[in-house]
């Protein structure tokens, strides 16, 4: 009887897991016919953060055009160049269109480095240039502009506590600012998601994790003026885990180390994402 039992748990696991993506919330609160910018800060941080968001927003049904902004090479190693290509091979993995939806930025301002944070005010102009081009010139009393309608990055702990990621936060947080500083009383063109930031034992409880994730996100549902969701929830099928993990280990294999495994079995960012909208940004 106790072996009949051990043996069918991963069963029990797979019909729970399959019913929590049965009962997450539908069409009303996804996003449709966006122009999305995923924000990262190296190759990688697609695969093992937002493969979920990734999988979801860029099913052709949603109508979304979603593209990736990297601001690193990656080069710490002396591997960017490898670390693009393998970026490349994981955004078609993960749903991206075309090799054009992806950017990777070098330069010193933006060394890939666990010790270094880099300037909010320096990804700001960086992200207006790229997606604002004629903010300069649009008048005071008009309503700014932009070419994207979704920026999605890290939130203010970035996850792993990265000061990459943190900066990209700050960073994106600076743009917004910018976009609206002499446009006081418009409504902001770009709509800010960030991806939440749990504790350490949440952090690795895989699709363990999703039932407190799912009460979290319904006790902060609401809905934002002009019909924009948060939280934004994205819970991978057994089918999209594995091609989040495809992602990491088939794409990214210059990064495949020891402890990568661990993260890819564990971490509940290759299953779930929760994204939340970054309000009060003057």
């Amino acid at each position: 009887m106790q072996w009949t039992t051990i043996a069918a748990l991963p069963i029990l696991f797979i019909v729970c897991w399959l019913y929590t993506i049965h009962v997450q919330p539908g069409s009303s609160h996804q996003l449709r016919n966006k122009r999305i910018c995923l924000l990262i800060a190296h190759p990688d941080d697609e695969a093992m953060f937002f493969a979920p968001t990734m999988l979801a927003l860029t099913k052709e049904k949603l109508g979304n055009h979603v593209k990736i902004l990297c601001l690193s090479s990656g080069n710490a190693d002396g591997l960017g160049e490898t670390r693009k290509d393998e970026l490349s091979k994981s955004g078609k993995l993960l749903g991206l269109r075309k090799e054009d939806d992806i950017f990777v930025v070098e330069d010193p301002q933006f060394p890939d480095s666990m010790t270094t944070s880099w300037d909010a005010d320096q990804i700001s102009t960086l992200l207006a240039a790229a997606f604002a081009p004629n903010l300069s010139t649009t008048p005071s009393g008009s309503s700014p502009t932009a070419t994207i309608d979704i920026l999605i990055t890290f939130d203010r702990d970035g996850i792993s506590s990265h000061p990459n990621h943190i900066s990209l936060h700050r960073g994106a947080v600076a743009f917004l600012k910018l976009l609206m500083r002499r446009h006081k009383g418009w409504e902001c063109p770009v709509t800010l998601y960030t991806l939440t930031t749990t504790n350490v034992l949440r952090k690795y409880l895989s699709i363990l994790d999703t039932p407190m994730t799912m009460i979290q996100c319904v006790l902060r549902r609401e809905k934002k003026s002009g019909g924009t969701p948060t939280p934004l929830l994205f819970i991978g099928s057994p089918m999209a885990y594995w091609t989040a993990q495809r992602a990491m280990t088939a794409a990214h294999k210059s990064q495949m180390r020891w402890f990568r495994w661990g993260w890819i079995v564990a971490s509940r960012y290759m299953v779930v994402n929760d994204l939340k909208i970054e309000k009060d940004i003057r």
